[in-house]
């Protein structure tokens, strides 16, 4: 089978998908959090230019993203190298080389791409007002439009796990949405 049928297959499976989702919210999740949290931290550190901010913020996207490929890849690699020998065991054969194991391989590479791509979506939205000219926005109003882009963002994630769910994707949106107000408060409230 090809590689682009192997993709397609994979991408098919509701098992791989359902795996590449929790990894891309996760991280995307903890990726608007921290985005949030440097934000925040940055405005009441005293930095007023739009470009370091996005400057350190780009830097934990860095750190994130590379830690949503890393981690996912060792360990999905780890949990279907130990399912496969489990199945080696019982069929006494050895599987490495085969349809199976491929297979596995690109599924793995999908789930740590969606694990990696969460957290840099969770940074750079919220970014994205210092991306503008520094006398676009004061640096409060960047800052909060920021938190405003960040909660927007948690809330959306919510919202699609709700309607995945079967549950009020508005009551799940609120949800998460809360987390990024809570990451504002507490920065804020330990800053003072």
């Amino acid at each position: 089978m090809s590689r682009r049928k192997r993709l397609r297959a994979v991408l098919a499976d509701e098992g791989v998908r359902a795996l590449s989702r929790r990894y891309f919210v996760s991280n995307g999740f903890d990726g608007t959090l921290t985005s949030v949290g440097v934000v925040v931290g940055a405005y009441l550190s005293g930095i007023t230019d739009g470009a370091t901010v996005f400057a350190i913020g780009a830097g934990g996207a860095v750190g994130l993203g590379t830690s949503g490929v890393w981690s996912v890849w060792e360990i999905e690699r780890a949990e279907t190298r130990a399912d496969r020998l489990r199945v080696e065991a019982a069929m006494l054969r050895d599987l490495d080389d085969t349809a199976i194991a491929r297979r596995n391989r690109t599924a793995r590479a999908v789930s740590a791409t969606m694990s990696g791509i969460g957290p840099i979506v969770g940074v750079f939205v919220p970014l994205l007002p210092f991306l503008a000219p520094d006398e676009t926005f004061t640096p409060v109003a960047a800052t909060a439009l920021a938190v405003a882009l960040g909660v927007s963002l948690l809330f959306t994630f919510g919202a699609y796990l709700g309607s995945l769910s079967e549950q009020s994707w508005v009551v799940a949106g609120a949800r998460m949405g809360l987390a990024g107000v809570v990451v504002a408060a507490l920065n804020i409230l330990l800053g003072a």
